[in-house]
């Protein structure tokens, strides 16, 4: 985990240098006495909002679920690497996600590279990106091996732009995971700030709620017509599609809620090998393009695609057998 992710030296230097990406040096000092600007919870502005139960009958377009966020790396947390936990000077500023050095690492939701190299961040040692997602929200991604992506490269939901590592100051591999909401500096829990927008940082099937959109729509939409459900697959998580959904959570003696997550994902799935053909391949080839894969999506498992999941199994440290199967579509879902 990170020796030191927060304090940081030369506080007039690192208030100058937020300044000129619009945070505020009331922000800045709010955090003054950790270094950092951390805002923990009950701070004015930054909570996450609550999540109103979905409809059943109707598409819930407010709901944070929305398909526009996704995990950035998979691992497991480490002891005392939590959002919080003490540090020398000041709280731990995000969560720690371990793994071994070269783990893939996803933009955590669409956005712009707006920092990229060594100690972009006061108070954060090692190399690291920093990507606006626009309305005052940002993530910081720390102790990265290898950049994969460039200063100002537009990305989106799912792209691999990194790889884990252990550069700066730190006890081993993994992933400093940082959310900051309401401006650059204005931390925030990311744990529960992705939680509530339906995924789970530390790996588990993520959650759709009725007006989501996005890739994992899209592939939803191709695994429910395999199902028997004739659907548009257009990403966009309308009425149809809840529909489709909560017949087949009907049929499946499920809550009938059109909300898609642990508990349906499971049986929506279908474990798949070379030689499948049809919608379901599709699916898989759409969620395998959003993590970089860069696949026709054609409905064919054959060696291209084969080899594409192999591919993302080792970077996620999976086992790698080139069939897609539960542990793998989670990990490309979420």
């Amino acid at each position: 985990m990170c020796e030191q992710c927060g304090p940081a030296d030369g506080a007039e230097r690192e208030a100058a240098d937020l300044d000129s990406v619009g945070l505020s040096r009331r922000g800045l000092l709010l955090g003054a006495g950790a270094g950092v600007g951390v805002v923990l919870t009950g701070a004015s502005g930054l909570a996450s909002p609550a999540v109103a139960a979905p409809s059943a009958a109707t598409p819930a377009a407010g709901s944070l679920k929305n398909g526009q966020w996704c995990n950035p790396a998979r691992g497991h947390f480490p002891k005392g690497g939590h959002y919080g936990a003490p540090r020398g000077g000041g709280p731990h500023a995000g969560q720690d996600v371990t793994n071994s050095v070269g783990t893939a690492i996803y933009a955590a939701a669409a956005g712009t590279v707006i920092r990229r190299g060594s100690g972009v961040l006061g108070g954060r040692s090692g190399n690291g990106l920093v990507i606006s997602h626009g309305g005052g929200r940002y993530t910081y991604y720390g102790h990265l091996h290898r950049f994969r992506v460039g200063l100002n490269a537009r990305v989106g939901a799912g792209q691999r732009i990194a790889d884990m590592g252990a550069t700066g100051n730190v006890t081993g591999p993994h992933l400093h995971f940082e959310v900051h909401s309401g401006g650059l500096g204005g931390i925030t829990n990311p744990v529960s700030y992705l939680a509530a927008r339906g995924v789970d940082l530390g790996g588990g099937w993520p959650t759709l709620d009725p007006g989501a959109g996005g890739a994992t729509v899209k592939a939803l939409q191709y695994v429910l017509t395999r199902r028997g459900h004739e659907l548009v697959a257009d990403g966009d998580y309308g009425a149809v599609s809840v529909r489709a959904v909560r017949t087949f959570q009907s049929a499946r003696k499920l809550v009938a809620d059109g909300q898609v997550g642990p508990k349906t994902w499971p049986h929506l799935v279908y474990t798949l090998r070379h030689g499948h053909s049809g919608a379901h391949v599709r699916g898989l080839q759409t969620v395998l393009n959003k993590h970089s894969a860069g696949l026709a999506v054609d409905g064919g498992f054959g060696s291209v695609t084969r080899t594409a999941v192999r591919a993302f199994q080792g970077a996620n440290r999976l086992v790698v057998d080139g069939e897609a199967g539960p542990k793998t579509w989670t990990a490309l879902v979420g």
